[in-house]
Formats: C-alpha cells, sequence, structure tokens
C-alpha cells in the first residue's frame, strides 16, 4: 500500500532495501506539493500549455534547418572523436577498424524533407504519449525527474535531473548566444553597429576574441527571469503573444512563399531515395525536442490530468503542421540544391524571399518571427529548469534553498534566479559550438527513461488511475526506447564523452551530498 498523503517523512516506507533502487510514493508526492511553503500559483490552462510547447520547440530553426537538411550536409571529421558513434561502430564490426568512420556526409533529402518532418513526429510522438501518460498521473513540477523518482529508483531520478540540469543550461546558452549574434547583425543593417567588445562572447571557435563581454546574450536572459520570478501567469501571457507572433510570422511565409512556389522546383521529390528522407529526419529531429518543457507546469495546471496531455499531443500537432508547410513552400520557391552552402545555407527562407524580390515588410516579418522564437524558447527552457531544481531540492537532492517560494509571486525564485546566471553568465563569455549536441543526448536519454517509466508503473501499479493511457503498452513505449535510442548513438564520439564526464561528476555529488539529504536516508528514517 503507498503511503498515505498525510504520512510524516519519518515513516517513509522503502521499497528496496538498497536506497538508490527506492522509489518514492506518488501520493506523497502530491501531497508534499500542496504544502503551503512548497505551494505553486495554479493559473495556466490547456491552450497555455500548448503555447509553452510551441514556444519551446519551434525556435529560429524552423528558419534555417529546413534548407540545410534538404540540401544534405558534405563534411570530413577532423578526428574521431567528431566521428558518430553509430558509424565507429559498424566500422569496428565490418572491418576491425574505424578509419572509415571519419569521413562523414548525409544525402539530400530535397523535398521530401517534408516527409521527414512527418516521420519524425511520428517518433516523437511515442515519446510524447508516454510523458502525456506520466503527467496525468503524476502531475508535480519535475518532468521525467520526477517519473524517474516514482517509477525507477532514487539513483535515476537523481542521473536524468543532473542530465535535465545539463540539458537545459547548455541548450539555453547555445539560443542566447545564438539571439546576441542575430540581433546584431540585423540592427547592423539599420546602421546602428553594437561594439565587437561588448556584444560578442569572449572565448569562440576554440580561441580567444578579444571581447570584453557579450551583453546582448545575458540581458536578454536577464530580463526574462525578471518575469519569471514576478509569477507563471504573466510569463505564460507573454509566451502566448510571442508564440502568436511566431506563428503569424510562418503563415506570413507560407501566404507570401506560397505564390511564388514553381511545381518544377518539388521534381525530382525525393533525390536520394527513402535514404535520403531519413538521414534528412536525423538532421531535422532535434527541432522537435521541446514538447517535454509542458510537463514541468504540471504544478501550476489548472487541471493537470486533462490538460497536461491536451499540451504535449497538440503542441507536437500544431509543430508538425507548420514544419511540413514551411518545407513544401521553400522547395518549392527555390531548388534544394541552392541551400548547399553560403548565406542560403545559413538562412534560407530569408534568401529565398529576398532573392525572389519579396517587399522588405514581409522579410522583416520574418526576421522579427526568427527573434521572437528564440526569446520564446528561452523563456521556456528557463521556466522548465527552474521547476526542476526546485522538486529535486524539495526531495532533499539538491539544497533547500532551491525549493523556495516567493511569499508573494508563489515562483520558486531562487531557482529562477540561478538559473538565469547558470545560463546568463556563460552566454556572455563562450559560443559553446558542438557542445550544443549535449542537449540532444541529454533529452533522448530523458525520452528513454520516460519510456521505461511507463512499462514499470503499469506493472507495479496496474490499477493506479491513469487520466491518460498509452494503446498497446510495452510496445509502443519500446518503440520510443528503441528509436530514441538509436538517434543518441548517431550523435558524435565527443558528445557522448562529454556526457560522461558530466553524469561522473553528477554521481560524486550524489555519493557525497544528495543521498545524505534523501528521505530514504536510513540516518534519517531510523
Amino acid at each position: 500500500m503507498p503511503p498515505s498523503s498525510t504520512e510524516p517523512a519519518a515513516d517513509v516506507i522503502r521499497t528496496s532495501n538498497s536506497q538508490a533502487f527506492c522509489c518514492k510514493s506518488i501520493d506523497k508526492l502530491i501531497s508534499e506539493s500542496e504544502q503551503p511553503e512548497h505551494r505553486l500559483s495554479k493559473s495556466l490552462g490547456p491552450w497555455s500549455l500548448t503555447a509553452l510547447g510551441i514556444g519551446a520547440i519551434i525556435g529560429s530553426g524552423i528558419f534555417v534547418l529546413t534548407g540545410t537538411a534538404a540540401a544534405g550536409e558534405y563534411f570530413q571529421a577532423p578526428s574521431i572523436l567528431h566521428a558518430q558513434a553509430l558509424d565507429v561502430i559498424v566500422n569496428l564490426l565490418r572491418t576491425g577498424s574505424m578509419a572509415g568512420a571519419l569521413m562523414h556526409g548525409r544525402p539530400p533529402a530535397g523535398p521530401s524533407i517534408a516527409i521527414s518532418f512527418l516521420l519524425v513526429a511520428i517518433a516523437c510522438s511515442f515519446a510524447g504519449l508516454c510523458y502525456a501518460e506520466l503527467a496525468s498521473m503524476i502531475p508535480i513540477a519535475g518532468s521525467a525527474y520526477t517519473y524517474s523518482y516514482a517509477t525507477l529508483g532514487e539513483i535515476f531520478a537523481w542521473i536524468i535531473g543532473w542530465d535535465l540540469i545539463l540539458e537545459y543550461v547548455v541548450s539555453n546558452v547555445a539560443v542566447a548566444v545564438g539571439f546576441a549574434g542575430y540581433t546584431k547583425a540585423q540592427l547592423a543593417v539599420f546602421g546602428l553597429n553594437l561594439p565587437d567588445k561588448w556584444a560578442s562572447p569572449v572565448w569562440a571557435g576554440g580561441q580567444w576574441t578579444g571581447a570584453y563581454f557579450n551583453l546582448p546574450g545575458f540581458l536578454i536572459v536577464f530580463i526574462l527571469t525578471l518575469l519569471l520570478v514576478r509569477g507563471v501567469k504573466e510569463s505564460a501571457e507573454t509566451n502566448n503573444i510571442m508564440v502568436a507572433v511566431k506563428i503569424g510570422a510562418i503563415l506570413t511565409f507560407l501566404v507570401v512563399g506560397g505564390m511564388l512556389v514553381k511545381p518544377a522546383n518539388w521534381t525530382p521529390f525525393a533525390p536520394s531515395g527513402f535514404a535520403g528522407i531519413v538521414t534528412g529526419g536525423a538532421i531535422v529531429f532535434f527541432t522537435y525536442i521541446g514538447f517535454d518543457s509542458v510537463s514541468t507546469a504540471a504544478e501550476e495546471s489548472r487541471n493537470p490530468q486533462k490538460d497536461l496531455p491536451f499540451g504535449i499531443i497538440m503542441s507536437l500537432i500544431v509543430c508538425t503542421l507548420l514544419y511540413v508547410g514551411v518545407a513544401v513552400v521553400l522547395l518549392g520557391m527555390m531548388k534544394y540544391t541552392t541551400f548547399v552552402s553560403g548565406e542560403a545555407a545559413e538562412a534560407p527562407v530569408a534568401y529565398a524571399m529576398k532573392y525572389l524580390g519579396v517587399h522588405p515588410f514581409f522579410r522583416s516579418v520574418i526576421v522579427i518571427g526568427a527573434l521572437t522564437g528564440m526569446i520564446s524558447s528561452l523563456l521556456v527552457f528557463q521556466y522548465g529548469q527552474a521547476r526542476i531544481w526546485y522538486a529535486m531540492s524539495r526531495d532533499g537532492l539538491l539544497p533547500k534553498l532551491f525549493s523556495a517560494v516567493h511569499p508573494k509571486y508563489k515562483t520558486p525564485h531562487w531557482s529562477t534566479w540561478i538559473a538565469c546566471f547558470a545560463v546568463g553568465i556563460p552566454a556572455g563569455l563562450v559560443d559553446i559550438g558542438d557542445a550544443a549536441d549535449l542537449a540532444n543526448i541529454g533529452t533522448l536519454f530523458a525520452f528513454v527513461l520516460v519510456s521505461l517509466g511507463v512499462i514499470f508503473l503499469r506493472r507495479k501499479q496496474p490499477d493506479r488511475k491513469r487520466a491518460f493511457r498509452v494503446p498497446f503498452v510495452p510496445w509502443f513505449p519500446l518503440i520510443s526506447v528503441i528509436l530514441c535510442g538509436g538517434l543518441m548513438f548517431g550523435l558524435t564520439l565527443i558528445t557522448w564523452l562529454r556526457f560522461v564526464i558530466w553524469l561522473a561528476l553528477g554521481l560524486l555529488i550524489y555519493i557525497f551530498y544528495s543521498r545524505h539529504h534523501s528521505e530514504f536516508c536510513k540516518k534519517k528514517i531510523g
């Protein structure tokens, strides 16, 4: 029997003789979230949650990555560390040598990149369904961290929590640096030149740049933090506006660009056949990560059992339609081979509109949409990051400071401010470049554990009420595990090495601090 909602911490029931494999009671998780000192303001409805998902999923990538994926990529990795893990394994099995793994290239998908977006959405939907079931059962802040604590055990919860810290920090540093660079370039068009000393990373491309600090990268994070501390309702309303602007920019492109489509550009539709569609999918997969951020808002949702699954699934559907639409129109405006390199590869949508003589007003709308996309992504991920730290702190795995709730605004203000400086200061100093892949491997790892959690909880607590149920368990969750695990092996060895080092550091913190402050520590529960 699970402990009652009023059970004191001293009477914690261990689910395993080993502390590392003890699972936390779902009833206890829910009761702790209702304690006055930890209670968050419940003000989010289904469409605000959907907007959070769209805000996280669609950044500036929709205006950039589509052309690159359609044209393909051709490069040679400079070292074995920059080879894909799967390439290394395959070459070792085939030839006993890793030499062949150094050559890389992705064949062009051409206009069939629209099919790639659709297939990737289907792959993500398996993980999304798993998130939806657990979110409806465990409406607690913390996302994959909390789900792992309730289904797999404390050590898995710590690992995924530590992993999510990496994911959110790295991805937001990359976005903040990108926002600063994009803003600087756009202001220069209007004759406003920001000084390089105060608008560039101090370290980029493996060398010192001579800059003092990337102030725009820091300021955007600082301003968003002020909003997030002020309240979740205000933050959600601001995100709703930005999502509306972003969708408006995309719809503008679909209408204006649609009138410039030449059907001949869609031929050949799939120049590399199914192989091109698959490899194109590998490139665009990471445009979809972010729907999981909806689940971090569980404790601030008015009706989490129904609204969280709605927000997760609806955000995936809306983003898929927008991605496919942009791909079809862009590849109809210009031949896919146009976007192989240069300005056309760096900003394909903007390039196509400029080359085809679209009015400057409409091109400006796209620029505004791209900037808004970056800001909304930053807002949602900074929001989610603070909630994960808040949940880990409430369970004793991080210092209690992280779970302090502002007496007036009912937000985890200390976690939010610490997240601000954890992202803002690195964004002002470094351009992390290919280290941004750490966000991808972290997200995929979270997807794997959440999918496994559905299977474990179905076996452990089959009678527990589920407002949303994944169909065909265990097959759908297992498909999610296989797809996400396979994509992890598509990342480079250097990404895997950095990921393992980060997890090893996290285990040291768990051993020397977190396990001694957990409710399952024998010293605490007698």
